[in-house]
Formats: structure tokens, C-alpha cells, sequence
């Protein structure tokens, strides 16, 4: 019977991942679902991105976090749409799901947006499970996280389309193996896409934004 209810439970979330797909299609908005662990450079590189896209087309952002707005206050600057979930107020769970991001965007004007992004709960393991409805996954590995993690949590870096491999300023301080990480990275994902980044210095982040531009053209053309 439990794991008839879990089932249920997932079938229930991939529906609505689905018809949220359709309306994004529908209105032409790009969507990424941002993920990674804990302290990894996520909300810095969401204000990059907004940032360096801004100007060209109408962002919108999603935030979740167990507790605090503190991620969203940091955004509040660019005034564009926020929408916060604090997901301590349905029981503290570890990841965002598909029918909470269905609420947010009906709160936005959709007709008024180009691009949405989520910035999801710090956790390379839950999040992976549950299916948004966004176009594309983008996980963030941080360099001072150590070179294994690929190879301890598969799923999150298989189901993700772009790897964003960030903290990289620091390499000359730490005992790092690019080579082991890139290879741990291959044998989860052999496709996804992979950009060394610095989040702090900038260094690297203009290849990743000229990927972000073409997919969001393609989308909202």
C-alpha cells in the first residue's frame, strides 16, 4: 500500500509538470529549474543571469527555500516578479513540486514574461526526483565540494541537461582534480552540457549566457 501511495504521489506531480509544459509552450516562456546543494553559488548565478539578461527579455523568478525569504530579498533589486515558496509552511520538505510552481505562475502575468527561473531547494537529492515542468535542468556543482559527487548522486546530474561547474577561482587553493570530476561528470551524464564558471569573478559565465539567449530564442520565437 506505501508504495502504491508513492506512486501516486509521483504520477500525480509528472501530470502537472506536463500541463504546465503545455502552457509555457503556449505563452513561449523559457523555463530552467536551478539545483545543487547547500552554499553551491545558486542565488549569485541567478543574479547573474538576470543581470546580464534583463534588458533583453521579461524574467520572472521562483524561489524556494525551507525557511526565510533571504534569496528572494537578494533579487528584490532587479524589480521583476518574485514569488516565494517557503516549503516549512507544507511540512518542510526538501524540494519544490510541479503543483506549487503551477500556483506561482498563475500569479504572474504570463503574457508579460519571456523567461522563468526556479531557484529549487539546496539538495542534490530530492529535487532530482520531482519534474517541474521546465525546459531545462541546470545543476551547479561548486569545485569546493570535492570531484564525486556525479558518482554519489547520479540521478541529479543525469536528469539535468546543463552543469554549471562553479567556484573555480578557487581551484589554486584547493587540492582538485579536474580531470577526476570531468570523468565522474561523463560517466553520469555523457550529453550534458558543461560550463566552468566563477560566479564571484564572472570568469566563464558569458558562455553560459549565450547558451541561455539561444534557448530562450528558440523558444519565445
Amino acid at each position: 500500500m506505501e508504495i502504491k501511495v508513492l506512486k501516486d504521489i509521483f504520477e500525480s506531480n509528472e501530470e502537472m509538470a506536463d500541463q504546465t509544459r503545455a502552457l509555457l509552450a503556449e505563452k513561449k516562456i523559457y523555463m530552467i529549474d536551478i539545483m545543487s546543494s547547500p552554499g553551491s553559488g545558486k542565488t549569485t548565478i541567478t543574479d547573474r543571469i538576470i543581470t546580464a539578461l534583463k534588458d533583453d527579455y521579461r524574467i520572472a523568478v521562483i524561489e524556494g527555500d525551507i525557511k526565510t525569504t533571504k534569496d528572494a530579498e537578494k533579487l528584490a533589486k532587479h524589480d521583476i516578479p518574485i514569488t516565494q515558496i517557503e516549503t516549512s509552511l507544507f511540512g518542510g520538505d526538501c524540494h519544490l513540486e510541479s503543483s506549487w510552481i503551477r500556483k506561482c505562475l498563475d500569479g504572474f502575468d504570463l503574457d508579460s514574461l519571456d523567461f522563468v527561473i526556479i531557484e529549487n531547494i539546496g539538495n542534490l537529492v530530492c529535487p532530482a526526483e520531482f519534474e517541474l515542468g521546465d525546459d531545462e535542468r541546470v545543476v551547479v556543482l561548486s569545485v569546493t565540494e570535492g570531484e564525486d559527487k556525479p558518482a554519489k548522486y547520479p540521478l541529479m546530474f543525469n536528469s539535468s541537461q546543463t552543469l554549471l561547474l562553479n567556484k573555480i577561482d578557487l581551484l589554486p587553493y584547493l587540492d582538485y582534480s579536474m580531470d577526476e570530476v570531468m570523468q565522474n561528470i561523463r560517466k553520469a551524464n555523457p550529453t550534458i552540457n558543461t560550463f566552468k564558471m566563477s560566479s564571484k569573478t564572472g570568469e566563464g559565465f558569458d558562455a553560459f549566457i549565450t547558451h541561455l539567449r539561444n534557448n530562450i530564442e528558440k523558444k519565445i520565437r
